[in-house]
């Protein structure tokens, strides 16, 4: 049953929101964590990227399927942004995902029936304080902290980034997605397809994230930090491309 991990239909939803925080490292550093197939989506050819996104997603289901008999459940993707050169010549910008979670037992035992990406259930907590929101989990170990009724958001400390404008260019998700099967050679790719995306900036007060920490990283530096709201989005059927 194994052809049902490669996303055998298409699938529909809505993001109420998506917060996506986007960390620079050495490119050298993320090489190990991509298969031979993709290379590093760089920025002056020195930093490569990780980012992290949290989904609020509803009305999740297969595409054709009535709103009312989707799920609504909390996303949460680490990824690395990457090209892939296709069989046909053209060259595809994505994200290479190293790590899924979710706030529901359901959305991981269906995910992990319909595609690669390996979810494990987490507890997601966002609080409102006066001057902030805090993102947090006890199980997954992590918090980051969200300025609110900040204007004028200027870009975090060390950014590589000159301006928004470039860093936007890293602020996923992309338009692909990629999973490499070792067995045939072949990659999988899933495309997405968006609307109404306008990203946010926002500043980040503070973070900590226990799976970045463990990827044992040196130099690693928040980029950027979008926020995106209302947003219909569906994903296209996945369709392997054997890798040459």
């Amino acid at each position: 049953m194994k052809f049902l991990k490669n996303h055998p239909f298409a699938v529909s939803a809505y993001f109420d929101r998506s917060t996506v925080l986007t960390f620079a490292v050495p490119k050298e550093q993320l090489t190990s964590f991509i298969p031979d197939c993709l290379e590093l989506d760089t920025f002056q050819d020195k930093w490569a990227f990780i980012a992290i996104a949290m989904v609020q997603t509803k009305h999740l289901r297969p595409k054709g399927i009535p709103e009312f008999l989707g799920n609504n459940f909390f996303l949460i993707g680490y990824r690395i942004f990457v090209k892939y050169h296709t069989s046909y010549g053209k060259r595809l910008r994505g994200l290479y995902i190293i790590k899924s979670e979710t706030n529901k037992k359901k959305m991981a035992f269906f995910g992990n029936i319909f595609t690669h990406y390996n979810y494990t259930t987490t507890d997601i907590n966002i609080s409102q304080e006066s001057d902030k929101e805090v993102f947090s989990s006890l199980k997954s170990n992590f918090n980051f902290q969200v300025a609110k009724y900040a204007v004028d958001v200027e870009l975090p400390t060390g950014s590589p980034f000159n301006e928004w404008k470039e860093a936007r260019r890293f602020a996923g998700p992309l338009p692909f997605t990629f999973t490499y099967d070792e067995t045939d050679r072949s990659v999988l790719i899933i495309e997405g397809v968006r609307s109404n995306w306008k990203p946010k900036p926002i500043n980040i007060l503070n973070y900590q994230f226990d799976f970045l920490d463990k990827m044992n990283l040196q130099n690693l530096i928040l980029a950027n930090a979008f926020e995106i709201t209302n947003i219909p989005y569906h994903w296209k059927k996945g369709r392997k491309d054997i890798w040459t």
